[in-house]
């Protein structure tokens, strides 16, 4: 009776690719793809190309949750689902996209492993810990909000014209290093992704980034 039990669960249990019809999780997804595309770019040097896939995470990413808290009918296992794979996705877009960044924009060089190593770690200990505690007072993140770090590096960027290739050089590095310290930082930020005004002016910011960073490919 046990093992029938055991097998009517199994039964009962969803495919994995299931969640992909969820329209969160697809939002997750293309977030995930602007990602990709961010760090091809900033491995071939079209960083203009890079930051337009960097913000458009940020963009995807925000869209999820706001998308996940307004569709009716989701189960708990959907939202959990929906949560791991966010924090997946995070890791790769907060953490891995801007030590690529780094390292391509320093050539590779050896002494650029620190700083990306310095902000992938921060990345990891800021999710895991998110992850364990959540938001503070239910209000509030611990520690600057990894979605910010893309946000201002994107923003930063814009000075790479405006200055000398090795100063600039610089910048990025202690741009990279200062988010990562702000991230595992005691410090309380509200959650900005949680306000329907904060969303529109995302929209705002990333078609002007957007715009922006494509007059610059053209």
């Amino acid at each position: 009776m046990r093992k029938e039990n055991v097998e009517s669960v199994e039964t009962k249990q969803p495919t994995i690719l299931s969640y992909v019809k969820d329209l969160p999780n697809l939002l997750s997804l293309s977030g995930l793809l602007a990602t990709v595309l961010a760090i091809y770019f900033s491995i071939t040097g079209l960083y203009a190309a890079a930051m337009i896939g960097m913000v458009w995470a940020v963009a995807f990413d925000w869209a999820d949750g706001l998308v996940a808290r307004r569709l009716k009918g989701r189960t708990a296992t959907d939202a959990k689902f929906g949560g791991q794979l966010d924090v997946v996705i995070d890791i790769v877009s907060y953490g891995v996209t801007p030590a690529i960044l780094l390292l391509s924009y320093g050539n590779f060089e050896p002494i650029y492993l620190i700083g990306a190593f310095i902000m992938m770690a921060a990345a990891a200990i800021r999710l895991s810990y998110f992850s364990t505690y959540g938001l503070a007072g239910g209000t509030k993140y611990t520690g600057l909000a990894l979605d910010n770090n893309s946000l201002i590096l994107v923003s930063v960027f814009l000075l790479e014209s405006m200055v000398s290739h090795g100063t600039f050089t610089i910048i990025l590095y202690l741009s990279g290093v200062g988010l990562a310290i702000l991230n595992v930082s005691e410090i309380k930020t509200p959650k900005l992704s949680g306000n329907p005004r904060n969303v529109y002016l995302l929209g705002a910011y990333t078609l002007g980034i957007t715009a922006i960073y494509g007059l610059q490919l053209l």
